[in-house]
């Protein structure tokens, strides 16, 4: 036991743990300041007044309420995109290929986790007083949806992109968003003959919708409640664990070694004795994975899943990967927490701000427009890093 303990790199572990309390509360305080700022100025403007007419509440009132649950929201949303970035990362780093199929993979897992959770209801194996076995059933739907979508990444590799490794890179490209649209309608298909449905329900059991009040804070006149639901804590957890587990095995471990061997010079990692093909269906394995939990964990907090559900979640982890430096799986984090965060305060405020002209919908604008300026003025991303020389 003493030399199992020994082994464990405790750095490794505790690193990205504290890489995401960093980045979170970095990413909370800059945004918060702005949007706190920009509701001071705006106060004084006939933005203000119109507000103050309509909603009798000044807007800094209004801002300051809001904004502890803006906060939780980005975070959550963010640690989602955060857990499908990695997977983009994972591969692009071995391979320099950007999976587009890989959102598709996501949709998959989410169905297994959604379709076992129904089944499971519907035939009452799941009790609804248990709260241990609701989060027990929750995991086991977890472990479901990355083992689907763990096969499937690994399958297409095999099928789709081995064959293509060495044509140029625009042909595996073409061939990953001709996989990405071919799963779409396999999703449609087998929804159709199976359930006649193509938009499914995360089951209600447990107590996963429950928020949990940590405390009230009086802003002028108004009285916040300060509190999250459960719902959210779990998919924070989950992706924090998967975070933490996937970067000690790619920095602390022999199969880590060889990934980033892999990454480094193929041809080098094989006259090494290391099995290149391998290697690379144990990548497409673990970002599936990824992927399939947190389609599980995006079906958990957002309850309804369709057949396209994988294509902006999977759009905006790209975008995520490749704001914080794709191929760094510390740049995806940090890329999902910011992307997630500015998409929720754009939300939230900007009708407010823009007396209603622009409303939830132009959320994106934002979120896209700091990625145009992280690609101008740092091309390489947030974190800076080689993609070529990391997993």
């Amino acid at each position: 036991m003493d030399s199992f303990l020994k082994r464990i790199n405790i750095k490794e572990i505790l690193r990205p743990i504290w890489q995401t309390l960093v980045f979170s509360f970095g990413s909370a305080l800059v945004l918060s300041l702005v949007v706190l700022a920009l509701a001071l100025i705006l106060d004084q403007t006939v933005v203000g007044q119109t507000f103050l007419a309509k909603y009798k509440m000044p807007l800094l009132t209004y801002t300051l309420s809001n904004l502890p649950q803006v906060l939780i929201d980005g975070l959550t949303i963010g640690f989602v995109y955060a857990a499908i970035a990695l997977g983009y990362t994972m591969v692009y780093g071995v391979l320099e290929f950007i999976n587009f199929a890989h959102s598709e993979i996501f949709a998959v897992g989410a169905f297994i986790g959604v379709e076992l959770l129904t089944t499971l209801a519907i035939a009452k194996v799941i009790p609804t007083e248990s709260l241990f076995m609701s989060y027990l059933w929750l995991i086991v739907a977890i472990i479901a949806g990355m083992i689907g979508a763990g096969a499937l990444a690994i399958t297409v590799e095999r099928i789709a992109y081995r064959p293509l490794r060495g044509a140029p890179r625009l042909v595996p490209l073409i061939s990953a968003i001709g996989v990405s649209f071919f799963l779409q309608d396999v999703i449609r298909f087998v929804e159709s003959l199976t359930t006649g449905q193509f938009n499914r329900t995360f089951p209600t059991f447990g107590n996963f919708d429950t928020r949990v009040v940590m405390g009230q804070m009086s802003i002028g006149t108004a009285n916040v409640n300060l509190g999250f639901p459960i719902k959210s804590a779990i998919v924070v957890i989950a992706a924090l664990i998967m975070l933490v587990v996937l970067n000690y095995l790619v920095n602390a471990t022999k199969v880590g070694k060889a990934i980033r061997a892999v990454a480094q010079d193929r041809k080098t990692a094989s006259l090494m004795g290391i099995d290149v093909n391998r290697i690379i269906s144990l990548t497409f394995l673990i970002g599936g994975a990824l992927g399939g939990a947190a389609g599980v964990l995006y079906a958990l907090k957002f309850t309804r899943i369709d057949p396209f559900v994988g294509f902006f979640p999977g759009m905006k982890a790209f975008t995520a990967a490749v704001m914080g430096g794709i191929g760094n799986l510390t740049g995806a984090l940090l890329g999902g927490i910011v992307l997630g965060m500015l998409e929720t305060f754009a939300g939230t405020f900007m009708s407010a701000f823009t007396m209603g002209a622009a409303g939830t919908e132009y959320k994106d604008i934002f979120a896209f427009a700091i990625l145009i300026l992280v690609l101008v003025f740092r091309p390489q991303g947030l974190m800076g890093e080689n993609v070529g020389q990391k997993a």
